[in-house]
This record gives structure tokens, C-alpha cells and sequence, in this order.
């Protein structure tokens, strides 16, 4: 399968979120990136859940859905009535992942764990089993257009052994400072699904961006 490319929406311009979303209809974009924040577990405060369902209308794109929020378990299923496809869960804000994660399942979702870039990948050994998807910040979360944090590298190989030694299925997800030049690199080492704000967003042509991201 070819890799994934998901822009995110924190940097779209949320006066005209709706002509943003529409170019993102007419892009080769995957997946809509939704970052929720809650000004406890990172600094700033992004949006909710009716934000997610205006978005939810506008859009037949997957919608991936990272909570970087306190006790997410708390909101798990109304995040998924808003509608969410994916939601992603930190590590480090859940008290218990396993249980989490199979919530998310059990409502018809894919599930995503994510770590930070101070947490270590063998923190995930004893529930990477039951997601989906593993969430690598390649930045510190809370603030777009952050530069790569190239120590995510040797943690992308690092879990790849993890899925295979597990024989399982699991997707790679990056998200933090990915840009034209360092999407290359990500790509070899055997990432999924790349996300991208700035990137795109800032760029005169975000479409051309995105296609250029996706034909890498």
C-alpha cells in the first residue's frame, strides 16, 4: 500500500475553513488531520467537538482525530458521534490505554495510540496489540510549525521491529515539522501516513503540495 498523506487542519484558516475543506476535497489528501487540545495536557486550546461536526459535514474524507487532551477515555464516544474515524489517545494522558483502545473499537473506530517525543517506543510493547495505529510526534504537541525532531528516526525503526516482532498490522503515523524534504526519509524507513500543516497550508499551492507529498 502507498503511503498516506494527512493534512492538518490546525493550520487551515478557520475563517474559511469551509474553502479549505473543499480544496482538501478536490486534493489526493487521504485523511483530514484534526488536532483536539485542551490547554491541560499541551498549552493551547484548539477545538471541539461541534467544530468536528461541521467538519464531518463538509467532508467524506477519513477523519483522524488526535486527542491531545486529559483523561480522553472521558470523551471517547462523543468524539465518535461527532465523527471521528480515527481517534488517537497519548500514552502519556491515559490512565488505562489497553481498556481505552478497545473502547474506541468496540464504537466502530479505528484506534491510535500516540507518543511523545520523550516517551520511548518500548512503553507501547504492552498495548500496541490492541491499535490500530501508532501515533509518533516528531515535534513537542501543541504548537504548528515546529522543525522535525530528527531523534523520531531510530524510533520509526525501532517500531517497525516492535510490529513485526508482534506479527501485527499496525499503521505508522508522523506528525510534527514534515515537510518536501525530510517526507522522503520518513517514507523509506517505513511510515504510513504522514501529516502535514504548514506545509501546506502556508504553501501558495497546497494542493500541488499535497501531490507532490503523495507522490513521493
Amino acid at each position: 500500500m502507498s503511503h498516506l498523506v494527512a493534512p492538518s487542519l490546525l493550520s487551515a484558516n478557520f475563517l474559511n475553513l469551509e474553502k479549505d475543506i473543499a480544496m482538501l476535497n478536490e486534493s489526493e489528501a487521504d485523511w483530514l488531520h484534526l488536532d483536539v487540545m485542551d490547554g491541560l495536557f499541551v498549552p493551547n486550546i484548539s477545538f471541539g467537538f461541534s467544530i468536528i461536526e461541521q467538519i464531518r459535514k463538509a467532508t467524506s474524507k477519513i477523519l483522524d482525530v488526535h486527542l491531545m487532551i486529559v483523561e480522553p477515555e472521558r470523551y471517547l464516544e462523543r468524539f465518535r458521534k461527532a465523527g471521528a474515524d480515527i481517534i488517537s489517545i497519548h500514552l502519556e494522558a491515559v490512565k488505562n490505554p489497553a481498556e481505552a483502545l478497545q473502547n474506541i473499537r468496540n464504537m466502530g473506530a479505528k484506534a491510535g495510540i500516540v507518543i511523545n517525543p520523550g516517551t520511548p517506543v518500548s512503553s507501547l510493547s504492552g498495548v500496541i496489540s490492541m491499535a490500530d495505529m501508532v501515533l509518533l510526534m516528531s515535534v513537542n504537541p501543541g504548537f504548528g510549525g515546529q522543525s522535525f525532531i530528527p531523534g523520531t528516526l531510530p524510533k520509526i525503526a525501532e517500531l517497525k521491529q516492535m510490529i513485526a516482532s508482534h506479527q501485527l498490522s499496525v499503521m505508522i503515523e508522523v506528525d510534527g515539522g514534515i515537510d518536501l524534504q525530510n517526507a522522503p526519509v520518513l517514507i523509506k524507513e517505513g511510515v504510513d501516513i504522514l501529516v502535514a500543516g504548514n506545509t501546506i497550508f502556508a504553501s501558495p499551492d497546497p494542493r500541488h503540495v499535497i501531490h507532490q507529498l503523495k507522490n513521493i
